[in-house]
């Protein structure tokens, strides 16, 4: 992901502003531009791969000329952004056929597709990712049934690390779940302490699970990404830097 480190931005506030959380859209010198309101102190700017989307997180009273304004003195570095993901190597959809390779916890497998009359499955056998489906299944049919999967081997993983980490952390998520996500690996909602992860963490290594885990646990104590927020990471992860730069250069989704 290319991102714009958050810059302060001062501008005309309103009195009358979308509530916290809405996301809309705003066209701004031709640019379809995604607006979340966050409890953030800065305008943080993104261009999210694969498509260069752009998206910003923004104060809930930012009024919108500020925002205008903000992305309008920011076009030359989007532009930049979108062209440097445009030029990367584009991964090839997956067919969901035999011989394809796919990933779990960071391991590649060659997919096998069986022609089966029961159930729909999912296992590793023999160092294959075998995919137990009936005849007539399509790309569709059978991308579901693998998503089902990868979201039942990752909620198991999520289980354990929260055993682990909990105690640890000395918190309490009242509820987690795993859903796809287009330009975050995971999310927490500090007042219902429930956190989300993307699914496409069934695919990478358990550390950057881990990483991913105990970073959105970790604001639970602190909600803002300052140096308390950091330093708390540094106490309990101390390689998180490390597991983040693996997940930096992972990210395609």
């Amino acid at each position: 992901m290319v991102v714009q480190e958050g810059c302060m931005f001062t501008g005309r506030r309103k009195s009358r502003v979308p509530r916290q959380g809405e996301s809309y859209l705003l066209e701004i010198e031709g640019i379809p531009v995604e607006v979340v309101r966050k409890q953030v102190k800065n305008l943080n700017l993104r261009v999210c791969p694969p498509a260069g989307e752009v998206r910003i997180s923004v104060p809930h009273t930012t009024d919108e000329q500020a925002i205008r304004s903000f992305v309008a003195a920011k076009l030359d570095w989007i532009h930049r952004s979108r062209n440097k993901i445009a030029q990367r190597p584009q991964t090839p959809r997956l067919q969901m056929v035999t011989g394809e390779r796919h990933n779990v916890l960071g391991e590649s497998y060659p997919l096998v597709v069986i022609d089966h009359a029961g159930d729909n499955r999912v296992c590793l056998e023999n160092r294959a990712l075998c995919l137990y489906v009936c005849e007539r299944s399509d790309l569709t049919d059978r991308t579901r049934v693998l998503d089902s999967w990868y979201r039942q081997q990752l909620m198991a993983h999520i289980g354990k690390l929260l055993q682990k980490w909990e105690p640890r952390l000395g918190v309490r998520v009242a509820r987690f779940g795993v859903r796809k996500m287009k330009t975050r690996w995971g999310s927490c909602n500090v007042v219902a302490r429930r956190i989300w992860l993307n699914l496409e963490l069934a695919k990478r290594p358990l550390a950057i699970l881990e990483y991913v885990l105990v970073h959105e646990l970790m604001h639970l104590h602190e909600r803002r990404h300052n140096a308390r927020f950091y330093g708390l990471m540094d106490q309990f992860l101390p390689d998180w830097r490390v597991r983040r730069g693996e997940i930096d250069r992972a990210l395609h989704v």
